[in-house]
């Protein structure tokens, strides 16, 4: 699946390869195998449409200048054929290539002919992905860093998805280990204080204190009284974390789904013990000699595989340890035919991304096929001012507080207006206002823009029609061209941001497509030109009212026609 850009960059590729060739033939550079080199798009678009550094890469195995290389470079090009008109030697020695006029009238033709699917490539080549994203624990409520996570997870799959990798999502669910028992802990003292305040035990200070668990119990107990306190302790808690569990599952699916998310799988950590999973990895590391015991204790030789301490997999008291379960779940996403794991992961993991890596590469997979996307910290501000609290609950902000402030849209565009690794701050304000501040409403008005001028042009019975090559290559001005160009890299931006795992750069892609429209709607009209003119002007109104909504609509943000 070719795109017209990538089609630019293998012509630039096959020019070189004749003038070097040429320049072989005459000898005026001594023969050998073309030089590696890289194509940009410079920052400065009087600088050309493409910059190429080969003069400079090869100076050493040419032993000349760059200057001097570029030169006789440029004296054997032959641009016959293809989208460049004009090649220059600026600077220390960049090669700096121009469209043509035609490249210009084919970007349009090109997202007119591809429509939705405009962007999508087969870079990708069908590898199967599985995004494990959000993943919290079900003992309370989603936070705020629940929030970022699930807005980058979810954006990363589509952006993955339309660069052509078969994507999957999956919410790891912890209902095992020290999580559930302190969950059971917890939702068992505050089952004995509703009865017995004075002589129920306290809460440990590492329960779990907030006000959700009251109000379980407290359904608990409208449904069944006081049933439980004649059951032992044991089979009080399993009670009541049996009952609770299930609910907050629920409830995190329902806030989920406000929030735009739906998942191909919600993976129970229980199935990895129950189909003997845990035990499967122990025994690889076993079978390789990765293990030993000391102190009662189950040991996996990290350090043998350059880890910084050896980890602990089976506690004294018989227990699997987090690592060994967090292992035995990675290697069950390997054995489901997933060939790249990628997890969404707070920036406070930053110290399991290597042991982890470690341990797929000593259970008999690629730990490079592990990618780990950490995301910083979120502020959320109002009015200048940190917030910690909801103003309807006045208790911490959950992500089901947040929904409840601003859109689904908003908050999912603005968790990625920033790149994961950086700190941001959430502005609760900016996040609902009506106006170009808001990078939301900025794109979404673009958008609304182009559909009143095509309604208002139909008012005048004015319909939009193909245009010939000839009539696309009228639109001249700067800011025309500008707006064609940035156009024309959306496909590549998507698959820049598929290998940087980072969709935030389709959002500000968006941001900029959005304010090249608004200069080129200020710049030139569209109705009162000539028809050719005007035809080709609502041509590259169209094209951007595509790529916009084909943006928009992979984040699963609304697209307004109005507003």
């Amino acid at each position: 699946m070719t795109y017209l850009v990538q089609e630019a960059k293998n012509q630039l590729t096959d020019i070189l390869q004749k003038a070097l060739n040429q320049a072989f033939a005459a000898g005026t550079l001594p023969e050998t195998e073309m030089p590696a080199f890289s194509l940009e798009v410079p920052a400065e678009r009087t600088h050309g449409d493409w910059s190429c550094n080969i003069a400079m890469t090869s100076a050493r195995v040419f032993r000349n200048s760059p200057v001097k290389i570029a030169t006789i470079i440029v004296q054997n090009t032959d641009l016959a054929g293809t989208y460049f008109t004009k090649c220059e030697v600026a600077g220390p020695g960049f090669l700096n290539f121009f469209y043509d006029d035609l490249f210009y009238a084919h970007a349009l033709n090109e997202v007119h002919q591809k429509g939705e699917d405009y962007g999508k490539s087969d870079f990708g080549g069908g590898e199967t992905v599985l995004v494990e994203f959000v993943s919290a624990n079900p003992t309370g409520p989603m936070h705020i860093g629940n929030a970022r996570g699930g807005a980058l997870g979810d954006c990363l799959s589509a952006v993955l998805q339309t660069a052509g990798f078969e994507v999957s999502k999956e919410f790891y669910v912890n209902d095992a280990g020290n999580q559930l028992e302190k969950l059971g802990l917890s939702l068992d003292i505050r089952y004995q204080q509703l009865f017995d305040k004075e002589n129920a035990p306290e809460m440990p200070e590492d329960s779990y204190h907030g006000e959700d668990i009251i109000e379980h119990v407290k359904n608990f107990v409208e449904e069944h009284g006081d049933s439980l306190l004649a059951m032992d302790e044991k089979e009080r808690r399993k009670t009541l974390t049996s009952y609770v569990l299930p609910k907050n599952v629920a409830r995190m699916q329902n806030d989920l789904a406000r929030y735009g998310i739906y998942y191909d799988r919600w993976f129970f950590e229980s199935e990895l013990h129950k189909d003997g999973s845990v035990n499967a990895a122990i025994e690889i590391l076993k079978d390789k000699g990765l293990t030993y015991s000391k102190d009662g204790a189950l040991w996996y030789k990290a350090t043998d595989l350059g880890g910084e301490k050896d980890e602990v997999i089976i506690r004294s008291n018989g227990n699997p340890t987090y690592f060994i379960v967090d292992v035995a779940y990675h290697l069950s996403k390997f054995n489901r035919g997933f060939s790249l794991l990628i997890d969404c992961l707070g920036a406070d993991h930053h110290g399991h991304v290597s042991r982890m890596k470690t341990a797929m590469n000593a259970v008999g997979k690629n730990g490079d096929k592990l990618e780990v996307l950490l995301y910083q910290l979120v502020n959320l501000v109002r009015n200048g001012e940190t917030v910690r609290m909801s103003k309807r609950t006045g208790k911490a902000i959950q992500l089901a507080d947040l929904l409840d402030e601003v859109s689904k849209d908003s908050v999912r565009f603005t968790f990625n207006t920033h790149e994961p690794n950086i700190a941001m701050d959430f502005d609760l304000d900016l996040a609902v206002k009506q106006d170009a501040q808001n990078p939301l409403y900025y794109v979404q008005y673009a958008h609304a823009r182009i559909c009143s001028i095509l309604r208002n042009l139909a008012a005048d019975n004015i319909q939009p029609r193909a245009c010939s090559n000839e009539e696309l290559t009228l639109l001249q001005a700067p800011e025309e061209r500008a707006l064609i160009r940035h156009i024309s890299i959306y496909t590549d931006e998507i698959i820049r941001c598929a290998s940087k795992l980072d969709p935030s750069g389709i959002t500000r892609y968006v941001i900029n497509l959005a304010t090249l429209f608004h200069k080129f709607y200020n710049a030139c009209r569209v109705k009162g030109e000539n028809e050719s003119l005007m035809q080709a002007r609502i041509s590259l109104c169209l094209a951007t009212q595509t790529v916009i909504k084909n943006v928009l609509e992979m984040f699963h943000v609304n697209v307004p026609e109005t507003m």
